[in-house]
């Protein structure tokens, strides 16, 4: 495989724009704020005097048309970024494999445009208690909101590497679940089980167990690209294994798919599937955890110290829960976050080695 630095480096952060992808940002912003523009006003005299936010609100109606736009911005933009400098690698890849990391990319992107503007709305709405929408704010909020859709959804899908999906995975992932938590028709969830979130017949549900299965989607992606930057650095001599970026790789879709699998299959719909999803991506995680030293020969010796801090953790909840010093619902966040927050140091030391000249001896 040809050495890419681009490619190699990129999980140390994300690459300043290029001047392509800012102006097409800019004119897809421009297009979708004409867009929402036109929507805002036409939407004034069909819906006349819509409340702000709550239901059938002004809210709800920017907050669809905002994923639409995301969409939309997020698919041309992370399919024409395929040629920009360090992803020519997706070139390479199966027309399937490019549909379905294309697929979790617009639906991650969809759903936050979605939640953010919700959210957005809702903080206006009681600011702004009983104000009702005329066609010029109308016209001038779903312009701006759809603008800002646009053009932040197409300049993120066109840079995207993997420390950036890395972050995009946490964050939609913790927006899903606490937009879960705060919207769940039981306030006493918490008493039974972290899966109890996903039971009810309500929004709340639908959120939560879309966040899994479409973070599962999104975690088979990372591991695309996780594998291409690990056959980098293999090539540049700087990990040890030259087995480790297919194994790993093959590993984080397992993850992946179990992650899917909590989500796809709620623990009132069948218990033993769920939790067997459950298991299996905590025995996933654990294994990557204890093969570290073999996987990832190579790469600075504090990310295996600290590897193992994370199964030590790991270790000390799974005890702290049997001897229930603290309940199921507790434990089964700590080790939800101890997963996510070892995939973000992993892909930060993964950054470091690839900053090396030399293999470390």
């Amino acid at each position: 495989m040809v050495d890419h630095p681009a490619s190699a480096a990129s999980p140390q952060g994300t690459p300043a724009p290029s001047l392509r992808v800012m102006s097409e940002g800019l004119s897809t912003g421009a297009a979708s704020g004409i867009l929402g523009l036109i929507i805002g006003l036409v939407s004034a005299y069909v819906w006349p005097n819509l409340p702000l936010s709550g239901d059938g609100s002004f809210g709800q109606l920017a907050a669809v048309s905002a994923g639409v736009v995301a969409a939309a911005s997020t698919g041309v933009g992370y399919w024409r970024s395929r040629h920009s400098a360090g992803q020519e690698w997706r070139l390479t890849l199966a027309p399937w494999k490019f549909t379905v990391n294309a697929v979790s990319v617009v639906v991650v992107h969809t759903i936050l445009a979605m939640l953010a503007t919700l959210a957005l709305y809702y903080v206006l709405g009681l600011a702004f208690i009983g104000l009702t929408m005329v066609p010029f704010w109308s016209a001038t909020l779903l312009a701006v909101t759809l603008g800002l859709a646009g053009h932040l959804t197409y300049t993120s899908s066109s840079r995207m590497t993997t420390q950036r999906m890395s972050s995009l995975l946490m964050a939609f992932v913790l927006i899903g679940v606490l937009t879960s938590m705060v919207t769940t028709t039981d306030p006493e969830w918490w008493l039974l089980h972290f899966s109890q979130l996903g039971t009810f017949d309500s929004i709340s549900s639908v959120v939560f167990n879309g966040t899994l299965i479409a973070g599962g989607l999104l975690v088979t992606t990372f591991a695309v690209y996780v594998g291409n930057d690990m056959r980098a650095l293999v090539d540049r001599g700087l990990l040890g294994n030259a087995k480790s970026p297919r194994t790993v790789s093959i590993l984080f879709v397992v993850m992946g798919i179990m992650l899917a699998g909590v989500g796809l299959v709620p623990v009132d719909v069948n218990l033993a599937i769920h939790n067997l999803s459950a298991t299996g991506m905590a025995i996933v995680y654990a294994s990557l955890l204890i093969a570290a030293p073999r996987l990832f020969k190579g790469m600075p010796r504090t990310f295996f110290v600290t590897s193992w801090g994370f199964l030590a953790a790991t270790v000390l909840s799974v005890a702290l829960f049997v001897s229930t010093y603290f309940g199921l619902t507790a434990f089964e966040i700590i080790v939800f976050a101890l997963v996510f927050a070892w995939i973000a140091t992993f892909i930060r030391f993964l950054g470091l080695t690839a900053q090396r000249s030399t293999p470390q001896r």
